[in-house]
């Protein structure tokens, strides 16, 4: 007796909205238990990285600090994912951002003036774009999944910074670290809130939330996008061109990935270090789907991921967690996620009948993720 996914005729939209927190609640109880069954304190651990930074004035700071980058990377992955443009090299971008910028600063290490950091900032966008232009071309040109080639550009993007940081860029008086100089006053990022965490960046995350959740819901180019997403047909019939489309999403994530490395680079870093890459641009995409594609919706999430890497810091401390419990506790969001949106959307049968033929999961022209991000308005949210 086999069992078949049959679509229901009318989602829940209660459930449509319920379904990310109860993909954290899940991932709290499982992981509690998977840990204990490990050896290690589970309701300690999950204590550790979701309850306790939440009483910590300090580390709320750094909860904020972690939660702009993602949030940043993820706003302009959303935008691409409800077009069925699936950018999965954001970390590459990010750290292809770090670097133009640090070029700059690096260029101008010996300068004074207020038009220094704008220089990096903008070096950075564009570094974050021309490395997102390579799978765009790709895909336009010679019908290459961005999928594959942006997810393999990561570990190019990866290998120059490690050649850079061991060789051109290398600070001399560094003591053979391999590391460049550190950034001067006039490089780094100010702080919003003298005596804080709390820098540039996040005002900066928040206002481009805004800013596409405006652009996506309210603009001609928003529009375009959710119909290329939802129907290329109609698109084609429409008169938009889904090339635009690939070449706009791909752009936009590009440069929001690179400005959230150049923020790294010249606020919590201040230099350019072989650790920059910390999977930002990985975790991103949980956030983006966390949050339903929808730009206050991710700024949530981005919360919620952030407390996976400030929590995991002090649970590898107290309790002795081992560092990739973070990758364990991110990927069981993803995956309880994926799993509780399929069933909300899909009823499991043993036969045919319902509102329509048994499948084994929807076509999709993008990965599996795709059912996440499909509902009659493009994403789990109202635009």
């Amino acid at each position: 007796m086999a069992l078949h996914f049959v679509p229901r005729r009318e989602p829940s939209r209660a459930m449509l909205f319920a379904t990310p927190v109860l993909a954290v609640v899940l991932t709290l109880l499982v992981g509690a238990v998977v840990f204990t069954l490990l050896g290690y304190d589970g309701l300690g651990a999950v204590r550790e990285i979701f309850v306790t930074p939440l009483f910590d004035p300090y580390r709320w700071q750094d909860l904020l600090v972690k939660a702009a980058p993602l949030a940043m990377i993820a706003v302009g992955l959303s935008v691409g994912f409800r077009a069925n443009v699936w950018n999965i090299g954001a970390e590459g971008q990010y750290v292809m951002g770090g670097l133009a910028g640090t070029g700059v600063a690096l260029m101008t290490l010996d300068m004074t003036g207020p038009w220094i950091l704008p220089l990096m900032v903008v070096a950075g966008i564009i570094g974050g774009m021309v490395w997102a232009a390579i799978p765009a071309f790709l895909r336009t040109a010679l019908g290459v999944s961005e999928i594959l080639s942006s997810l393999m550009l990561n570990y190019v993007a990866i290998q120059i910074l490690y050649y850079l940081m061991r060789g051109p860029w290398k600070d001399p008086m560094g003591f053979n670290f391999p590391q460049t100089a550190m950034f001067s006053p006039d490089q780094t990022l100010p702080f919003v809130v003298p005596g804080t965490l709390i820098h540039l960046g996040i005002p900066v995350a928040l206002a481009l939330a805004l800013a596409l959740w405006f652009a996506v819901s309210r603009t001609v180019a928003g529009f375009q996008v959710r119909v290329v997403g939802l129907s290329p047909q109609a698109a084609r019939y429409g008169g938009f061109r889904e090339t635009r489309v690939v070449w706009m999403t791909m752009a936009l994530g590009g440069a929001l990935a690179g400005l959230a490395g150049i923020f790294e680079a010249a606020g919590p870093f201040g230099q350019m270090v072989p650790a920059f890459p910390v999977g930002y641009g990985f975790t991103a995409i949980i956030v983006a789907f966390l949050g339903r594609l929808h730009p206050l919706g991710i700024v949530l999430a981005a919360l919620v991921l952030a407390l996976t890497y400030v929590g995991g810091e002090s649970a590898q401390t107290a309790i002795g967690l081992p560092a990739a419990a973070i990758g364990v506790f991110q990927a069981m969001m993803l995956f309880f996620l994926l799993a509780v949106d399929i069933l909300v959307r899909y009823r499991l049968t043993t036969s045919g009948g319902g509102s329509g033929a048994p499948v084994g999961l929807p076509a999709q022209s993008g990965p599996a993720i795709a059912p996440v991000a499909e509902t009659k308005t493009g994403s789990g949210v109202p635009a």
